[in-house]
């Protein structure tokens, strides 16, 4: 297939602002992640960091060393935003930002997985052809016009995210309003909201609207008869999230792509107003040989963004249980987890028994988040069990008694108590045996 319709040529401008805006995001969460103490809290006052499992040597990043790492995320983010030595700047926030992401999970966060993916575009898309200091500079030939496939990437990108969003909404707890009743529990104390956080109406308008918007905001975005009333809904709802809910930049990134729906002449109009089209200056072209390499690189991109998020409907039960498949599936704000857990930890060569409870030896967000995620409930018992070997001593056996309750239900363990942790590997495809389910939920 030639997929000739991605390589029209159209105004480069909303690219550019896009670039602007965005790069300004990412400087701000480099520097802001600082100012607000979240790098502490999650990389410099820890002993460690509960990484993604397999990135081990990441542990690099645990200590002060994390603010530099922030520091020049910042800084990389402005320069993307500037367009200076734009691929460079966007290969640097993309390899810390894949190392700060596969670094922690204690405050894990579906923006996150975004900010990566949109890094990774970024390299790819040449978004300093205008508007940038490459050009201004002479390293980049300016060109007004950028190919169709550019802007059609994100576009495509975004279509999936809020359709699984939505479709990850379709499950009892969130029909229910049980999930949102849940969330709005922990705002009876937020102005004017404060005095609505139990009334039935409330919730079911947030639960189903929050499936409608999900389900209908890009079409309508697309279409262009609605595409300013989409945008006004769009404003009111995530600026609804990101007061009540406080859930970080993604708010503010989704409305930052709003730019790439708009007619591209409006946009150049509304933020660069003295600007018009130089029909002189050369179009971004992509050769034969390209295209092909293009064609494959954006079928393989799309198809994986596709195939990922079903990811939980390989495993058994329910994800929001076992965590199995939860991430990368735009799983977003859809359960609440509360849990206790208590190590039993036997020497083999005195059968003395040790109970560990992680909220005596770690920070309390660090053991309330382990305390509901089998992954890091394994990690802990291999950290346990690297301790015992360190100082000479048998391997022990290591066992977790967990207790579990989901959105208020009823608590239910989650873990075998009767499995060696020390000695079960982790299964990153296929599930694990060890983590129960919950006879509760289907």
């Amino acid at each position: 297939m030639k997929f000739n319709f991605l390589y029209r040529p159209i105004d480069a401008a909303p690219l550019a602002v896009f670039r602007i805006l965005m790069g300004l995001l990412m400087a701000a969460e480099g520097f802001g992640a600082i100012m607000t103490g979240w790098v502490g809290n999650n990389f410099v006052n820890v002993p460690f960091t509960f990484n993604f499992i397999g990135f081990e040597f990441l542990q690099v990043l645990n200590g002060p060393q994390a603010y530099a790492v922030y520091t020049l995320l910042g800084i990389a983010g402005l320069a993307i935003a500037a367009g200076y030595r734009y691929r460079l700047a966007a290969s640097v926030y993309l390899l810390l930002w894949a190392a700060v992401y596969f670094g922690q999970k204690t405050s894990y966060n579906n923006h996150y997985y975004l900010l990566l993916l949109l890094c990774i575009l970024f390299i790819i898309v040449p978004m300093n052809v205008y508007r940038s200091l490459d050009v201004k500079q002479g390293r980049v030939t300016k060109s007004q016009t950028v190919p169709f496939w550019t802007i059609w990437i994100f576009k495509a990108l975004l279509a999936i995210v809020y359709f699984y969003a939505a479709l990850a909404k379709l499950y009892p707890d969130w029909l229910s309003g049980k999930a949102v009743g849940v969330f709005l529990l922990s705002k009876c104390d937020y102005p004017l909201i404060g005095t609505l956080c139990r009334d039935a109406v409330l919730i079911k308008v947030i639960s189903y609207g929050g499936i409608v918007f999900d389900f209908l905001v890009i079409p309508a975005l697309w279409y262009k008869p609605t595409r300013k009333l989409a945008f006004v809904v769009s404003v009111f709802f995530h600026l609804f999230n990101s007061l009540v809910f406080q859930i970080g930049i993604f708010p503010y990134m989704m409305l930052i792509t709003s730019v790439l729906f708009f007619d591209p002449a409006q946009i150049r109009k509304l933020f660069f107003r003295n600007a018009l089209m130089d029909v002189s200056d050369p179009a971004v072209s992509v050769s034969p040989h390209n295209r092909r390499m293009l064609n494959a690189g954006v079928i393989s991109f799309i198809s994986l963004m596709i195939i990922l998020p079903l990811r939980p409907f390989l495993y058994p039960g329910s994800s929001h249980w076992t965590e199995e498949g939860h991430r990368l599936s735009w799983h977003m704000m859809l359960r609440s987890k509360s849990g206790t857990l208590t190590y039993k930890i036997i020497d083999p060569s005195t059968g003395a028994i040790t109970n560990l409870n992680p909220n005596d030896v770690l920070p309390q967000k660090m053991a309330r988040t382990m305390a509901t995620r089998p992954d890091q409930i394994w990690q802990y018992a291999q950290r346990l069990k690297q301790e015992y070997i360190d100082k000479d001593m048998a391997t022990p056996a290591i066992f977790a008694i967990s207790s579990v309750s989901l959105n208020h239900r009823p608590w239910r363990p989650l873990i075998d108590p009767n499995t060696n942790l020390a000695e079960v590997p982790w299964h990153h495809i296929k599930p694990n045996s060890w983590v129960l389910q919950n006879p509760d939920l289907w």
